[in-house]
């Protein structure tokens, strides 16, 4: 049975009273600015390509770079279309997809990221990802062709997901090209647990259904009980023979689990007068999967599902809602601990105007799940906090978990309405942290433009900048995200990280990561005195070395046991009380 969330918004303060310790600061934080303020930097930014104005709280641009040659940019649009589009990464590497093909850069120093290779495919947004030496890419449009070439016709057409090794950037090669009926929007990677031999591709394709005539087997009869609509393919990639790759399952997560109707969730239209047309649920735009807690979130059209993913080749349907508020649900994303979900509402598609003033702040957001058991409950919403203008395409978008222990704090693109970095600890009141933000590429004209996907990685936030290229940013301190929180999160290094693909993260015993702790108890966990002491406390111990360190780390975890009996925020304390455990062995 859906659930309908509620369309009235959970009010109140945005934030309780911050006391930045490191800083010595206080600060009081104020609810989400109004949509229409002139107060906001961000508002009335100068229009242009490259010299547009820019504004930044929080955070800092570290460097731009333009697109390649042969990629789109205004003097030179090349042969191959345009837009950048998603992105992931492995070591030193930043791989980014787009309707061009796709790019690798070297981030090995990353204020001054290098393109390392392009390879020029045609096919649709060309989302990415990566495993190994190989690379995964989505193609959808009728346009993509089984060689990467220009021209496709019926005969060597090819809509589905693209396998290539890359063991050698320079010369990499398509190893495998599985076709699927509605092609490939966007894709999403399992390395499962409990399976060590394959790694599995779940399949989301929101184009038009192929004739059979081109694919057997394809039919867009929504009455027909082997419908190609209401579906995902689920395609297992053998490690040792990847080109070996196929389909292996078709599962309906959509149908109804009482009749076997394909067409079980939301017929599409609206949900009353006054709310949202949602589309139908005969697709899934994006799909995260949690392999640790063996889950997973599918922004589904008008849904947004729970998938339980123990079984990888067929994952089950455990749990569904609805929001009058939500145009089209587009992407989700777990918080650390798997007791939030957040999905996205691209409502306007990506190319309109969606964060002006007069804008509803439920429309084009997030919003924010609590999750218990497999039970999803609406809790809140979260909109870039400044207004765009009517040039400016924005809408909710791509992003990541920043790694600050004790915090859930997203970066998240929003097109041309930025980036945008906030807290959503608190699910029913989640606050802006730190944006970057550039001017409209056009003061007359809606050009499409923006950031298609925010990411942190490895200490920096990576932006795919649609037309202009390539962005790297940096946080900075501030009251509400102290150094100790940056430094914590800095701990945190991947390997490889595809965002739809969500890690757990575990932060080591640290002394960053008791101090980021102990800041966040200085924001009302605890008595601001208290906090204090307890903030100069690990600054005396860290000084200290040997049996005395020892000592006064123990001390003060029997102190912060006693702390927890009484502090606002007892799992904060109890929390830092272990990592001083750990930091005393």
């Amino acid at each position: 049975m859906n659930k309908i969330t509620m369309t009235t918004r959970r009010r109140g303060a945005a934030a309780a009273r911050l006391v930045a310790l490191a800083a010595g600061v206080c600060w009081a934080a104020a609810p989400a600015a109004a949509q229409g303020t002139s107060t906001d930097p961000r508002v009335g930014l100068s229009p242009g390509y490259a010299n547009a104005g820019q504004a930044a709280r929080g955070m800092r641009l570290v460097v731009h770079r333009d697109n390649p040659q042969g990629f789109f940019n205004p003097q030179d649009r090349g042969d191959f279309g345009f837009a950048n589009s998603d992105m992931a990464f492995r070591g030193n590497l930043l791989f980014m997809g787009g309707y061009a093909g796709w790019q690798v850069w070297d981030i090995s120093n990353p204020a001054s990221p290098r393109v390392r290779a392009t390879h020029p495919c045609a096919g649709g947004q060309g989302d990415v990802s990566v495993y190994g030496d190989l690379l995964f890419m989505s193609v959808e449009e009728t346009r993509g062709r089984v060689d990467c070439g220009q021209g496709a016709g019926a005969g060597v057409r090819f809509r589905g997901v693209r396998i290539f090794d890359i063991s050698n950037l320079d010369r990499p090669r398509q190893i495998a090209s599985v076709q699927t009926c509605r092609g490939s929007h966007t894709h999403t990677l399992l390395a499962h647990p409990t399976d060590r031999q394959n790694l599995y591709v779940y399949v989301q394709g929101t184009g038009g259904v192929r004739p059979a005539t081109e694919l057997a087997g394809c039919t867009a009869s929504a009455t027909d009980p082997a419908t190609s609509l209401f579906r995902i393919e689920v395609i297992q990639v053998p490690l040792a023979r990847p080109q070996d790759a196929r389909v292996v399952s078709m599962p309906r997560v959509f149908a109804d689990p009482r009749t076997g109707s394909p067409a079980g969730l939301w017929p599409g239209g609206a949900h009353g007068q006054g709310t949202q047309e949602s589309a139908r649920t005969d697709q899934c735009h994006d799909i995260t999967v949690y392999p640790a807690i063996g889950l997973a979130a599918g922004a589904c059209a008008g849904n947004g599902i729970l998938l339980d993913i123990r079984d990888p080749a067929n994952p089950v349907r455990v749990e569904e809602v609805s929001d009058p508020n939500f145009a089209y649900w587009h992407s989700a994303t777990f918080n650390n601990d798997g007791s939030k979900v957040l999905f996205t509402d691209e409502w306007g598609g990506g190319a309109s105007p969606r964060c002006r003033a007069t804008d509803r702040r439920e429309w084009g957001a997030d919003a924010i799940f609590t999750l218990s058991g497999r039970d999803l409950t609406h809790r809140g919403y979260y909109k870039l906090p400044a207004a765009q203008t009517e040039q400016e395409n924005c809408v909710a978008h791509n992003g990541s978990l920043v790694p600050v222990p004790g915090r859930d704090l997203m970066v998240q693109a929003w097109y041309q309405g930025g980036i945008s970095v906030f807290d959503f600890t608190d699910p029913a009141n989640p606050v802006e942290v730190a944006f970057f933000d550039r001017g409209p590429l056009s003061a007359t004209e809606s050009v499409l433009g923006g950031f298609w996907s925010a990411y942190w990685y490895n200490g920096h936030i990576y932006g795919t900048e649609i037309t202009r290229g390539l962005d790297v940013l940096t946080l900075t301190p501030s009251p509400l995200l102290t150094q100790n929180e940056l430094d914590a999160a800095a701990l945190v290094r991947y390997e490889t990280f595809n965002p739809q693909m969500q890690p757990r993260v575990t932060w080591p015993a640290h002394f960053s990561v008791a101090k980021a702790y102990a800041d966040q108890l200085g924001r009302g966990g605890i008595r601001t005195t208290r906090a204090i002491q307890i903030s100069r406390e690990l600054d005396r111990a860290q000084r200290l070395r040997g049996n005395a360190r020892r000592t006064a780390l123990t001390a003060l975890a029997t102190q912060l046991d006693s702390d927890a009996g009484s502090a606002r925020d007892a799992a904060k304390v109890r929390a830092l009380a272990a990592v001083v455990r750990e930091l005393a062995r």
